[in-house]
Formats: structure tokens, C-alpha cells, sequence
């Protein structure tokens, strides 16, 4: 497993990071507009998504969201001539990641758990186990906490990537719209192993105190 988290963070410091960010410095090197240089770029986060359906031999929400998001803004930009345009489109699959978490906390169980359960296999023993954990109220409310937190996270990055895109030169507004979804998701996985392993130790705690309750004499000792 640590392989594959490898091999796919190097795919994405690639596709969604370097290979865009080195193309558009040396476009806009040789002379190319800002327009035609942020599209060509984008290239290569769509290039990332198509590899990713082509592995995995389906196409998921996320990717097509994300192709969806690249193509119009290549065409916002192409049209109006305004590179802010090209580079707004990033916002718009962020945003609907963070509705996505947050209205799954509607359904039944919500996306984080999904994503946990996934991740194990549901099929698995340890699936299955981690699945019967849903019984208990206080894992559930843990999960519909890591599933809001992330919502809304992700609805303020979305927030930020217009607010320094409109305000910031086009260059710098490149960079950082290309590494921030970086650092919000490291600092999200940071968040939610901490979260995690408090509300473990909290568990181990409180079913250690469940335990002695029931030993005779051990209450009131």
C-alpha cells in the first residue's frame, strides 16, 4: 500500500503541480499569452483524470468534475480573452467537492465513512468489522464530523482560489491555485489522523471504565 500512495502522489505532483506550472513559465517565456499558455497547461491535470479512469477502468464523480471544470475554463477563456477566467475554473469542482461531503451527511452514512470502508474493502474481514462499528453513536458522530470538516474546507479553498485569483497578478495566482489544493488536503489527512486516533483513545477509555463498572466491588473502590 505505501507503493501505490507513492506512485500516486508522484502522478499528482506531475500532472496537477510541475507539469503545469513548468509549461506555463516556459510558454510564457517564448512569448505566448497568458490565455493560451494557463489552457495549454491545463492539459495536464486532464491528461492526470484520463490516466486515472484508464487504471482503474471507470470513471468516477470526482474526475469528471474535474475534466468538466478544466473545459470550461479553456472555453471561458478562449471566448473573453481573460486568463482570471481560466484559472477561476478550479473552483468550481473544489466547491462541489465541499457540497458533495456536505450533503452526504443527509444520507444514511456519510462520505468519509464511505471512503474509509472502501479503502479496507467491504468485502474484507476488516471491512466487515469496520463496518459493524456504525452501531455505536459515538462513531458516527465522528464520522459525520470528519465529513463536515472536510465540506467545509473545501468550500473555503474555493473561496480563497477566487478572492487571490481576482486579486493577485496572473503569475502568482498560477502558483498558488496549483499548490494549495496540496496543502489543504495534507493538512486535512494531518487533521483527520489526529481526529482519529484521539477518538480511538477515547473509545479504548471509555469501554475500559464500562468494563470495571461491571467488575463487582471495582466502582467503589
Amino acid at each position: 500500500m505505501p507503493a501505490k500512495w507513492l506512485l500516486s502522489a508522484a502522478r499528482i505532483a506531475f500532472f496537477d503541480v510541475a507539469g503545469p506550472l513548468v509549461t506555463y513559465s516556459v510558454l510564457r517565456s517564448a512569448g505566448e499569452g497568458a490565455v493560451t499558455s494557463l489552457v495549454v497547461s491545463g492539459a495536464f491535470p486532464a491528461l492526470g483524470v484520463i490516466a486515472g479512469i484508464v487504471a482503474r477502468r471507470r470513471a468516477d464523480v470526482i474526475g469528471i468534475l474535474v475534466l468538466a471544470g478544466i473545459a470550461l475554463g479553456a472555453v471561458l477563456g478562449v471566448v473573453s480573452h481573460s486568463a482570471r477566467l481560466v484559472l477561476v475554473e478550479g473552483s468550481v469542482p473544489v466547491a462541489a467537492f465541499g457540497l458533495v461531503f456536505l450533503g452526504s451527511l443527509l444520507a444514511r452514512r456519510p462520505l468519509m465513512f464511505r471512503f474509509a470502508l472502501e479503502f479496507m474493502g467491504p468485502d474484507s474481514p476488516k471491512g466487515r468489522e469496520f463496518e459493524g462499528l456504525w452501531q455505536y453513536g459515538g462513531f458516527r458522530r465522528a464520522f459525520r464530523n470528519l465529513t463536515a470538516v472536510w465540506g467545509l474546507a473545501y468550500l473555503m479553498e474555493a473561496v480563497a482560489r477566487i478572492v487571490i485569483v481576482q486579486h493577485a497578478s496572473v503569475g502568482v495566482a498560477v502558483t498558488i491555485t496549483k499548490v494549495m489544493p496540496l496543502a489543504v488536503t495534507a493538512a486535512l489527512a494531518a487533521w483527520t489522523v489526529a481526529y482519529s486516533l484521539y477518538q480511538k483513545r477515547k473509545g479504548a477509555r471509555l469501554a475500559a471504565a464500562s468494563q470495571r463498572s461491571e467488575v463487582p466491588g471495582t466502582a467503589a473502590s
